[in-house]
């Protein structure tokens, strides 16, 4: 099969096709016939050697979110059979004409979804519901900030914000904010000509918002922590602006009753992850039928042999929503060494 693979660490050029083994299907495997996956900004640390030479725990292959069709499923696996129509978060193997996915890990694809726009869910709605619904705990008729609202993680975030009912700050770009807008924010803040600080402050009567998603880090964290009501909850989801050393007075945290909390998908336990999905899938996955109220963002798509390109784009800060890899069309017969 082809996949994408890179002999050494570098810019988007290391990128190549490659034929590589068929992955072997563990009892707890489906294997599937990957029609598209989504690009994340994982990838790009992992093709820069962020992690080293990582085995996320299904494939060495880089890429962690899929949809394709399941093509065969191991002896323990139950809920799913050949033919079906699946998306899933996976632990390395997405940029893979077949990946491998424990099925837990899993979802079947909403009717109304094609395979490209359910590749733009897993990743981004999984990570969105546990910072800000499972782990923050936003209801309705609170506030919430949400940073680059504008990606994938974030404009996901809005969307499940505006459908809880909160009331929805969300930074962008200036010339994304109109997309932001449509996806559910009630303030869409251009974050490289105002500060969010002074925007928050003035909508809420200076009493702050009851929740922040945070994917920039130390640039951002003393004014999160200023625009933080009385009892509000930060939620660290990434560090791209730093993961430097930040200023915190603990009685801030003390006597306005604050919560810090970080979390990471690949850094959690193989259970952990399985319970992710299922609460975004309990909650959520209805919602993505025809007529629902969420809907994935695709910015753009690209072949996998355009790997680079799509990367290139992504470390640009070009796209609004999620950037997708296609598959070539499968052929007759794909072989099926395993290793």
């Amino acid at each position: 099969m082809k996949a994408i693979t890179f002999e050494t660490f570098g810019g988007p050029e290391v990128l190549q096709v490659s034929e590589v083994p068929v992955p072997e299907v563990r009892p707890a495997d489906l294997l599937v016939r990957v029609h598209a996956a989504g690009v994340n900004r994982a990838d790009l640390t992992h093709r820069t050697g962020g992690y080293g030479r990582p085995n996320f725990g299904d494939s060495l292959i880089i890429g962690l979110e899929i949809s394709g069709e399941v093509i065969e499923i191991g002896s323990e696996v139950s809920g799913y059979q050949v033919g079906d129509r699946v998306m899933g978060v996976v632990g390395g193997g997405a940029y893979a004409e077949i990946a491998r996915i424990d099925y837990r890990m899993a979802m079947p694809i909403p009717a109304a979804l094609d395979y490209v726009h359910a590749a733009a869910i897993p990743e981004v709605f999984v990570t969105a519901h546990e910072a800000m619904i499972h782990l923050a705990k936003l209801k309705h008729g609170e506030s919430v900030l949400i940073h680059a609202a504008a990606g994938g993680v974030g404009s996901a975030a809005v969307q499940l914000a505006y459908a809880t009912g909160a009331k929805v700050f969300a930074t962008a770009e200036g010339g994304k904010m109109s997309r932001v807008e449509n996806l559910g924010a009630d303030f869409a803040i251009d974050y490289k000509t105002q500060d969010f600080a002074q925007v928050v402050a003035k909508h809420t009567d200076g009493q702050g918002v009851d929740v922040i998603i945070d994917f920039v880090g130390e640039a951002y964290f003393s004014r999160n922590i200023n625009s933080l009501a009385k009892g509000g909850r930060l939620v660290q989801v990434g560090i791209l602006g730093g993961g430097g050393e930040v200023n915190l007075k603990l009685e801030d945290v003390l006597y306005r009753h604050l919560q810090i909390i970080g979390t990471v998908m690949k850094s959690r336990t193989q259970s952990e992850k399985h319970a992710m999905v299922r609460r975004f899938r309990e909650h959520w996955l209805d919602r993505f039928e025809g007529g629902g109220s969420l809907e994935p963002v695709v910015d753009s798509t690209f072949p996998l042999a355009k790997a680079a390109d799509a990367h290139r784009k992504m470390e640009a800060s070009l796209n609004v929503g999620k950037i997708i890899l296609t598959m070539p069309p499968a052929p007759d017969s794909i072989s099926f060494t395993q290793f």
